[in-house]
């Protein structure tokens, strides 16, 4: 079974597609369907802008800050989310690109890195990263919805609702990235310039001031948000009408949102006394806060609907016939008894969560040297047979290395303890200037580049 692969080009006699059938095309039910060429740069522009925009990066801020008694200065913490920010969405643009100029889904994409069988790897790491951020969104939308509605109760409700609401939009995602660019957009616009208003007006302190400690780990941090994205950029760009307008439109759009939803986060967060409990809280306490908080929280919806949908096409690559409008309603089912069962992750579960993000740093930088710079230049073989390519899991593997070494995933246990271990056994003290995320993907970049200037037969 073939790979997903781009349009064929149109023949002399072809005659173009009818712009009314273009337009009402939807994603392919099965993987070896080429994907219609639909989405431009405005429908992409709207989609990354409203994945940029989360109620979970309003809260992130905190990650950046710091700890209470050793909070970073305002001006430090500005930089950290917009360096961040540029150098993530950079490698994610990357990833958008390439599935622009493919045509297939993003594990599909590694078939043509590792071969068939050894994509399916990092095809079931992104199905559990997906599935838990799914279940996570469900429970974020609930508990904002109970913010606007000023209850604890009737939790069950939202999940039930903002379930039923991600897996509608999952099988319609053509038209659902439509509706973004129409009405969700402008709506989340206005919402955000009235919050920054409202809460810029009143001032903030800042209990850091000058205070640079800690920049490079709050820089990861913003980093690793951006990444995040980077194994479900592909799902949507296989779409795309040109690869130009794909790294653009996510990088634009998405480095604009994430920079206003964190700094917006920031200012909330020292506002409510660096708890970031109550910034949602603070965004309701505003003059008719409410209802622009509400427009947020249904938008909310937008990033349940990529984990859910860009975990139904990790699946795709393990079951390439299976109809996609089964797998996401399957999936969106799972997510919603998932969030209905699950009250509150635990520190373990966020660990597992940031343990499997930072697979991904590495393996984009395998991957964007050997398309670039490799195997790639004359043309992947994508297909159901694609060769296994066994060596490339090597550089993967020692970016992650370097990965974790460097910045160990706290709060893991063993896993945690065992880094520790090897750190002291190496003498080695964790220093300010170890950025692990861009460290390991310039380490699994370089050993990627060494491969390709193998001879072709090894």
């Amino acid at each position: 079974m073939t790979a997903a692969s781009p349009s064929p080009a149109p023949t002399a006699t072809a005659a173009p597609p009818h712009p009314a059938a273009t337009a009402r095309a939807e994603a392919p039910l099965v993987l070896d369907t080429a994907p219609p060429r639909t989405l431009g740069f405005r429908d992409q522009y709207a989609l990354w802008t409203n994945l940029g925009i989360s109620l979970i990066g309003f809260t992130g801020a905190a990650t950046v800050l710091g700890a209470p008694g050793s909070e970073l200065s305002f001006a430090a913490s500005t930089v950290a989310i917009v360096l961040g920010t540029v150098i993530g969405t950079a490698m994610l643009s990357v990833a958008a690109l390439i599935g622009a100029r493919t045509g297939a889904p993003a594990m599909a994409v590694l078939r043509g890195l590792f071969g068939t069988r050894l994509s399916y790897l990092p095809t079931l790491l992104n199905i559990l990263q997906c599935l838990g951020w799914g279940v996570f969104e469900l429970m974020v939308i609930s508990s904002g919805a109970q913010t606007v509605a000023g209850t604890q109760g009737w939790r069950w409700l939202f999940v039930l609702l903002a379930g039923a609401l991600t897996t509608a939009l999952t099988i319609w995602p053509l038209g659902s990235i439509a509706a973004l660019r129409k009405y969700v957009t402008i709506a989340v616009g206005v919402a955000m310039v009235y919050f920054t208003v409202q809460l810029g007006r009143h001032g903030f302190p800042d209990p850091g001031a000058g205070n640079w400690t800690g920049f490079l780990p709050a820089t990861d941090a913003v980093v690793a948000v951006s990444v995040s994205f980077v194994p479900l950029a592909a799902d949507y760009t296989r779409h795309a009408r040109s690869a130009k307008a794909s790294f653009w439109a996510s990088f634009s759009g998405y480095t604009l949102a994430q920079v206003w939803c964190y700094l917006l986060g920031l200012i909330a967060l020292l506002q409510c006394g660096g708890d970031p409990d109550k910034v949602l809280g603070s965004f309701a306490g505003v003059a008719a806060g409410w209802a622009f908080l509400l427009v947020l929280v249904l938008r909310e919806a937008d990033q349940s609907f990529a984990n859910v949908y860009s975990t139904a096409m990790s699946v795709h690559n393990l079951l390439p016939r299976v109809d996609r409008r089964l797998l996401s309603g399957g999936i969106g089912a799972l997510v919603t008894a998932g969030a209905l069962a699950i009250t509150k992750f635990t520190d373990a579960y966020y660990a597992f969560l940031g343990l499997i993000g930072s697979v991904f740093v590495p393996l984009l930088a395998v991957l964007v040297v050997d398309y670039f710079l490799g195997r790639g230049r004359q043309g992947w073989d994508m297909t159901g047979d694609a060769p296994s390519r066994p060596l490339l899991l090597a550089p993967w593997l020692l970016g992650f290395a370097v990965y974790q070494f460097l910045e160990p995933t706290p709060n893991a246990g063993w896993w945690t303890r065992g880094w520790t271990h090897l750190q002291g056994w190496l003498h080695y003290t964790p220093q300010p200037w170890a950025w692990a995320s861009l460290l390991a993907f310039l380490v699994a970049g370089l050993a990627t580049l060494g491969l390709t200037k193998l001879p072709a037969g090894r």
